[in-house]
């Protein structure tokens, strides 16, 4: 993961931590996300982002169990983001939780969209 990020944003300056742990699961992978802002943030709007991009899907309701789980993303092409939140002991950071089925978005799903972008984009 840290490796992969450097990797994709061609950027050896990236610094990033991760812990990975393995769960059983049909289909699924869950990352806690926490992300540092060259500047502050209004959340509201991070979240209108969010929800306003295509393939993403905002579950972010934690005090009536609405969150992303692996069960509810299994066979499916969108990747779902919940609890928002302020970083309250960093400046300019923001925390989330992603789940998305591995086996599509992790793997051929990525590799269609990113060919129809380039297609669609005339990049190819």
């Amino acid at each position: 993961m840290i490796k992969e990020t450097k990797k994709i944003f061609s950027d050896e300056s990236i610094q990033v931590t991760s812990t990975t742990v393995r769960v059983p699961t049909m289909g699924g992978h869950s990352e806690a996300v926490n992300v540092e802002f060259k500047q502050d943030f209004d959340l509201a709007e991070v979240r209108s982002l969010l929800e306003n991009a295509p393939g993403i899907i905002v579950q972010d309701d934690p005090a009536n169990f609405v969150y992303p789980m692996p069960i509810h993303a299994h066979k499916k092409d969108e990747v779902f983001v919940g609890r928002l939140r302020r970083d309250e002991s960093q400046p300019n950071t923001l925390n989330m939780w992603i789940v998305a089925d591995n086996l599509r978005k992790g793997a051929a799903t990525n590799a269609v969209q990113i060919a129809e972008y380039l297609l669609e984009n005339k990049l190819v």
